[in-house]
């Protein structure tokens, strides 16, 4: 027989019947009607078949009549897939709330970000978007049109000429577009440009001034460069002038470098979070490295082109070890000079240039290379000197 229609909604058992007067339990469902199908025998016996919910409650006065038994082996349909649902409900309720926590997250501020502003604090920026109803945690269609904002914003914010307000998910980014200010012109007390150190002068051009040397002059520390007094006339004297210096360096580098690295060893843990809550759920359980270093990613849920403020964040604690590696006498050198090297720079300037560089003495003892170097640089040698006037002049 075939299938009856809608039995997934009807719901259906597949049964085994099994006794002694087969044919006679097989006569009994013809007379009464009872539609079953997928009817097959699997042995002496024994009978195997498929029938409707409710037809199978009809199955109990025939099976006694025929002093045979039923076994159910499978049951299908929407009547057991609900009967599942409700034995599991509060999985499923957690399931409905986890949705609805997603959705509500979804559709609040969490995140506010200022752009653009120098002069203007980004505290007045907020404490003023607070009061048009743009503060974390407020929800999202409660906040007024963008161009709304925009406008009453720029009106309470003195010094800017546009602020911008726009959304993207969660996050509200305020970009705001300082007033142009006209610059204060300070006022200066005339002033030269001296020698901030002895050096041999390179080049010199004198924007506002007199010059008081020329190129390859030897000056000595405190020595006038560009005087600020013209004729009778006292000025703020500019320019621009360099000069070889020497700078005399005592260096100490040790013959084994040491450094970190992994050892492929590693202990994760992960966590689910919400907005800035975590809550681990795996990883427990004490690091036993002796160093480590901890590795985090974040993965948030995404919701369309939407970044989600919940999401699953994992951890991997990498052991880390100290690695000694031996170089050569050279090498360690060349790793000194570098050093010393970057210091010149760090001081005087990225402008600063390394003319040459002598090594005066070297020598290795307890596993370290101790050099004396003298460095060549040709670097800016002006610094501003106020003119003072004496009463009487």
């Amino acid at each position: 027989m075939k299938t009856p229609g809608l039995t997934k909604l009807r719901g259906s058992v597949k049964v085994t019947v099994r006794g002694g007067h087969i044919e006679a339990f097989v006569n009994e469902l013809a007379r009464e009607r009872i539609e079953v199908w997928n009817l097959k025998s699997i042995g002496p016996n024994r009978l195997e078949m498929e029938v409707v919910i409710s037809d199978y409650y009809r199955l109990r006065p025939l099976l006694k009549k025929t002093s045979c038994r039923v076994h159910v082996d499978q049951r299908e349909g929407l009547p057991f897939f609900w009967n599942q649902v409700f034995k599991r409900k509060w999985f499923i309720a957690g399931f409905v709330l986890f949705f609805l926590m997603i959705y509500g997250f979804s559709s609040m501020v969490w995140d506010i970000e200022v752009k653009g502003n120098v002069k203007i604090p980004t505290e007045d920026i907020l404490l003023a978007a607070k009061e048009e109803g743009i503060y974390p945690f407020q929800w999202i269609s409660r906040l007024p049109e963008q161009d709304k904002l925009s406008k009453d914003l720029t009106r309470k914010l003195s010094g800017t000429s546009w602020v911008g307000v726009s959304k993207t998910g969660t996050k509200v980014t305020i970009e705001v577009v300082e007033a142009a200010q006209p610059k204060n012109t300070e006022l200066q007390s005339p002033r030269s440009l001296v020698s901030k150190t002895d050096a041999v002068v390179t080049h010199i051009f004198a924007e506002r001034g007199q010059p008081e040397v020329s190129k390859n002059d030897r000056v000595t520390k405190g020595s006038v460069l560009i005087s600020g007094i013209q004729g009778e006339q006292a000025v703020v004297a500019k320019g621009d002038v360099r000069g070889l210096v020497w700078h005399e360096y005592t260096i100490e580098a040790p013959l084994v470098r040491k450094q970190k690295v992994y050892t492929g060893e590693k202990k994760e843990k992960g966590y689910l979070y919400f907005g800035s809550t975590a809550i681990q759920i795996w990883g427990y359980g004490k690091v036993s490295y002796e160093q480590s270093q901890t590795l985090t990613q974040m993965d948030p849920l995404t919701w369309r082109n939407w970044k989600l403020p919940i999401g699953w964040m994992s951890e991997d604690v990498m052991e880390v070890t100290e690695l000694e590696t031996k170089q050569s006498v050279e090498q360690t050198v060349i790793r000194g000079l570098e050093r010393a090297k970057l210091d010149i720079l760090a001081k005087n300037g990225a402008d600063a240039q390394i003319v040459q560089q002598k090594i005066l003495h070297e020598k290795t003892d307890n596993g370290k290379v101790y050099m004396k170097v003298l460095f060549e640089v040709e670097q800016n040698i002006a610094e501003e000197l106020p003119i003072v006037h004496h009463q009487g002049e």
